[in-house]
């Protein structure tokens, strides 16, 4: 499969409000059965969490949000802090109707340029370990695990 292009643009303060619906029910999904949290209390958490990220919204300092396009169709997102000295990927989006078409590569690719273009030698990501889609993606653009978390139900 051909990686599809994409152009990613800063979101908007108009499409913040169901981004961030988003990428907090995103989060709370791998986030609430890692910790084991309710559905609700995981909900609560991802959006405290998110909001204390980005606490001016998509204004907030060293912090990227795009949309990303493939012609003049959203496909995704991507949101990348650059405040720590090497940049962390914090949410990747492809829409549902999308998935399965490449997005998630080119997505990430769009990113890691962007990330380049602004002088950084290195971009950090956090997956969740039964999230095997993501893992295979991040592989197979030559992520490497430099930490790992295990647990064990007792």
């Amino acid at each position: 499969m051909t990686t599809p292009a994409v152009l990613l643009r800063p979101i908007t303060e108009s499409e913040y409000p169901s981004w961030m619906d988003r990428a907090a029910t995103s989060f709370a999904a791998g986030i609430g059965p890692a910790r084991g949290l309710a559905e609700d209390e995981a909900l609560k958490f991802a959006y405290d969490e998110t909001k204390k990220l980005l606490p001016d919204g998509p204004a907030t300092e060293h912090q990227l949000i795009w949309t990303a396009f493939s012609g003049d169709e959203p496909v995704g997102s991507l949101w990348i802090s650059t405040r720590a000295r090497v940049p962390f990927i914090y949410g990747i989006e492809v829409d549902s109707n999308q998935r399965g078409k490449g997005y998630g590569r080119a997505i990430m690719l769009a990113g890691e340029e962007e990330c380049r273009r602004l002088g950084h030698k290195q971009l950090d990501l956090n997956v969740f370990g039964d999230n095997k889609t993501a893992i295979g993606l991040y592989d197979s653009l030559g992520y490497a695990v430099i930490s790992q978390q295990m647990r064990k139900e007792l």
